[in-house]
């Protein structure tokens, strides 16, 4: 027999905010398509290690769905899917709603670049009869995080010709892979005075290829002619065409089920591509033809400040919409200042190992839902964009109508630190704006955590976006 409530009981319910964890809340389900939604995840995690690849998985995802590369001009009626490529590093896809643009577009943006080590123009070299590759890490990692563990080499070699050879080395069955060797405990004891951010110095970043010398040669350089001539042989290039090069490298981690209870995923680059996953397929698995265009942006550049003609602040973004504006004879200001837009990127999940920076009551926490942010910026609320009080009632509206799990989050507290995404770069359009994402452990480190149930109510955030009116 249920216990009758008393008046405080009655009250305390109708008035206190009481978020539950969301496996008490989802149903039978939810938790299957939760299951095969992560599953799919894991799959495009692996499959796009850097910014390019995970474009070329977003095309080959967004044609298997009948999107249709965009040409300026196109006549595009409601229900039409086109995509455009910016440069092979970010892709930007619509939906054509019914309603005209000049009605504003509901756009989910997130960023597919994630921190890593990029190899410098002048990579080879030989030292003590090892050949090494020179690095320099793209964003805020933790150096001493990405010594002594597995490695793969993903991207591009361009040549003076005017083509392109692709370089992946690691994830097929047979390849070799890399490290960055470390000190020895032994010989470590004034490398384990120094700071954190200081033991590891970025020059030491070295990636360790090869130690078998040239045969049948009697001069300097021997591994590294060695592994040239691998490379020559393989690809095709020579040491001077590293210049025009982008070579990334990665960790050799696969997307794995975490926990005796599998309910959480571990993998490099969840920071950003678990948003930008959840966007494209938000985008893609739209049953209906929306009221308002639905726009997914996935941009590069975001871990080093959106820069560049890949990043948020490009003028690609903005041709796009002008060029599916042009089509209806639309401005394209008119089309922004009645858009919306979620800003999709990873947030700090509450970690009860270093509960010292974290303020606990404004924290996103793993298996809450999707956590939605009001502002993000450092300390005094610095390179945030600051939804207002307005955009966030919608938004929650917009949430509970369908069904979303969801929390409030902050990245820690206010004299702490913190950081910020493309939001800002939104809203400098005059698009309303706020942020949401995936609350992760471990963020920016080679191997992040994230919950799979968070996963997949940032996915069905993504779809209430593109559904709303």
């Amino acid at each position: 027999m249920e216990e009758k409530k008393n008046a405080g009981d009655l009250r305390r319910d109708a008035l206190l905010y009481r978020p539950k964890n969301g496996w008490d809340r989802i149903s039978a389900a939810q938790e299957a398509e939760l299951k095969s939604y992560c599953e799919d995840y894991k799959k495009f995690l692996d499959d796009s290690m850097t910014e390019r690849e995970a474009v070329e998985s977003a095309i080959a995802l967004a044609e298997a769905k009948g999107f249709k590369p965009f040409v300026r001009g196109m006549a595009l009626k409601a229900g039409d899917k086109v995509y455009r490529s910016n440069r092979g590093k970010a892709i930007m896809l619509a939906v054509v709603g019914t309603e005209s643009l000049d009605q504003g577009a509901n756009i989910c943006a997130a960023h597919i670049d994630s921190p890593r080590l990029d190899l410098k123009p002048n990579p080879l070299y030989e030292d003590a009869e090892l050949a090494f590759f020179k690095t320099h890490y793209y964003g805020g990692i933790r150096k001493y995080q990405w010594v002594t563990i597995p490695l793969e080499l993903h991207g591009v070699v361009a040549l003076k010709d005017g083509s392109t050879v692709k370089v992946v080395v690691g994830p097929a069955a047979g390849d070799p892979i890399f490290t960055i060797d470390d000190l020895l405990p032994h010989l470590g004891a004034e490398q384990a005075k120094k700071p954190l951010s200081e033991a590891i110095p970025g020059e030491n970043l070295n990636v360790l290829i090869g130690s078998r010398p040239f045969a049948d040669d009697e001069g300097s350089d021997r591994v590294k002619l060695a592994i040239m001539d691998i490379l020559n042989q393989k690809y095709g290039i020579v040491e001077e065409d590293f210049i025009s090069a982008e070579l990334e490298v990665v960790p050799a981690f696969r997307a794995s089920d975490v926990g005796f209870d599998r309910s959480l995923i571990g993998a490099y680059g969840h920071d950003d591509r678990v948003c930008g996953y959840a966007a494209l397929a938000g985008l893609l698995d739209l049953e209906e033809v929306p009221a308002k265009t639905a726009v997914c942006m996935l941009a590069d550049k975001e871990e080093i400040g959106s820069e560049g003609v890949s990043g948020m602040q490009s003028a690609a973004f903005d041709t796009f919409m002008s060029d599916l504006c042009d089509g209806q004879k639309v401005a394209l200001k008119a089309c922004y200042e009645k858009s919306f837009c979620l800003s999709a990127d990873v947030t700090a999940a509450f970690d009860p190992n270093f509960p010292e920076v974290y303020e606990k009551r404004n924290s996103a926490k793993v298996n809450y839902g999707v956590g939605l942010a009001k502002y993000t910026g450092a300390r005094g609320k610095s390179g945030s964009s600051d939804a207002s009080a307005e955009v966030v009632a919608k938004v929650r509206a917009m949430l509970d109508s369908a069904d979303v799990v969801w929390q409030m989050a902050e990245l820690g507290k206010v004299d702490a630190g913190g950081g910020g995404t493309v939001a800002c770069y939104m809203a400098n359009r005059d698009i309303d704006t706020i942020d949401a994402g995936v609350p992760v452990l471990s963020m920016h480190a080679p191997f992040e955590t994230v919950s799979k149930l968070d996963c997949y109510m940032t996915y069905a955030a993504m779809k209430a976006v593109y559904l709303s009116k």
